[in-house]
């Protein structure tokens, strides 16, 4: 009963700083949709499809970041259970992530820089907001690799408890990036008015700086003082085992994002008032969704360090009270946002189409959110002891048949447009969510942690 209430302690330890975190990165971009909202829906569109390109690109980091994350999770707890003082394969592991994202970093950075216009016209942007997004895409996709790095210190940050410091550094990037938004996008201080420009202007610089303090923490707090020897782009076995873990890891984020990008050009070819709606109703519907985030993430960790111990029936059951507790919270507030629908949306525009079709969606959105919260918090907890193939498997099978058809069917053939498509979106997020929950309470994800099958030796 006592080391149940430390576990419990532990993860709300972890996972405040977190859920704060994500609070901040979602007012983050809610800052940006709200102030270019003041100056055009048009440029809010063109950002919302940038962003759509930008979520898919940044999902390639995490086929790195992943592993490393639920690998030095689970390495945390295999060197308590076998009482091993060093933590060099962490470091190791750590030399390899660094080296690998920011090269993947820099690629994607090219590509997203000299295919900006293809990019956006394979999602059948309008020739009104394609100029627009160019402008947007090229500055922040210009600087993606800087998110690819940060990414990578805050997979090994967070799982040796270091959730504070992220978040005060997220805290940091939400000022820099308000301030240098008011400054850009409506020109003040003598500064030009650059509107979706001072927009990328403002997150490439909070980024920037975001990713030089992280890399001075990691620094500081783990690496100083430990074999540096160990810290080697030497990709031999670590990288199979980090592939191994975030290829399939990521594949789920992968599938998810390549459909959001196809429904994203179904709702183009519906109105730029559709798109702009959806722009709007998500950044109002990600904080409905964010304690599971912030919890599933924390749960993770957790997950990852008792299996890695070897304690299976703590995991599980830590996992269970996670996923009741995010279905709680995420219906409470998706349900206050729908009471509260017309007042919100009319925040961000004053066209009475977009205020009238976004009430509707967060209506819907309320049946949506018990699916979305079983999937955040069981697939990384799937994830974190070792079974990682599972959620890839049914995550394309449901949201291509779901997410995609459905949403065309209901959305495009039979004229529902974007209120079809978020029936169909629940409907994905339910089907994945009740397999999930399954699979995690018959324990079927037992026997497939990887700590177990990788060195534990030094360099």
């Amino acid at each position: 009963m006592e080391r149940t209430r430390n576990i419990k302690k532990k993860l709300l330890q972890l996972t405040w700083p977190i859920f704060i975190e994500s609070l901040l990165l979602s007012l983050l971009g809610s800052m940006d949709v709200f102030m270019l909202g003041k100056y055009s829906d048009n440029a809010v569109a063109a950002v919302g499809v940038s962003n759509q390109i930008m979520w898919m690109i940044s999902l390639m980091f995490g086929i790195i970041t992943s592993g490393t994350a639920i690998l030095t999770a689970q390495y945390i707890g295999l060197n308590k259970k076998n009482k091993i003082r060093n933590n060099d394969n962490i470091i190791r592991l750590c030399g390899v992530s660094i080296g690998f994202n920011t090269m993947i970093g820099v690629f994607c950075s090219i590509l997203v820089v000299v295919g900006s216009t293809p990019m956006l016209k394979m999602l059948n942007t309008s020739g009104e907001i394609l100029g627009i997004g160019k402008e947007y895409l090229v500055i922040v996709g210009g600087f993606i690799f800087t998110q690819s790095i940060m990414q990578t210190f805050t997979a090994v940050l967070r799982p040796h408890g270091y959730t504070k410091i992220c978040m005060y550094v997220t805290l940091t990037m939400n000022i820099i990036n308000v301030v240098c938004n008011y400054i850009f996008i409506f020109g003040k201080f003598g500064a030009p008015k650059l509107g979706v420009v001072g927009a990328a202007i403002g997150t490439s610089t909070s980024r920037i700086i975001g990713m030089i303090i992280l890399g001075i923490v990691l620094y500081v707090k783990i690496l100083r003082g430990s074999s540096l020897e160990c810290l080697k782009f030497s990709p031999k076995n670590d990288l199979k085992n980090i592939l191994a873990i975030g290829i399939p890891a990521a594949g789920e984020q992968i599938s998810y994002n390549l459909s959001q990008l196809v429904i994203t050009s179904f709702i183009n070819m519906i109105s730029i008032e559709a798109m702009a709606t959806k722009s709007y109703a998500m950044n109002l519907i990600s904080f409905a969704y964010i304690f599971s985030t912030a919890l599933g993430q924390g749960t993770s960790i957790l997950v990852g360090q008792l299996v890695g111990e070897g304690n299976n029936d703590e995991a599980l059951n830590i996992g269970i009270d996670s996923i009741k507790k995010s279905i709680l919270v995420s219906v409470l507030i998706s349900g206050v946002f729908a009471v509260l629908g017309t007042s919100l949306m009319s925040f961000f525009s004053n066209n009475a189409t977009i205020i009238e079709l976004g009430a509707l969606v967060l209506i819907v959105d309320v049946f949506l959110e018990p699916g979305r919260s079983i999937n955040l918090v069981g697939i990384n907890s799937l994830r974190a002891a070792g079974d990682v193939k599972f959620p890839v498997y049914i995550g394309i099978i449901s949201m291509w048949t779901f997410g995609v058809g459905l949403a065309y069917i209901l959305g495009i053939q039979l004229g529902l447009g974007l209120i079809g498509m978020w029936i169909a979106f629940a409907t994905d997020e339910w089907f994945r969510g009740i397999l999930v929950y399954n699979r995690w309470k018959k324990k079927r994800w037992q026997g497939k942690v990887f700590a177990d099958k990788i060195e534990v030796n030094a360099c």
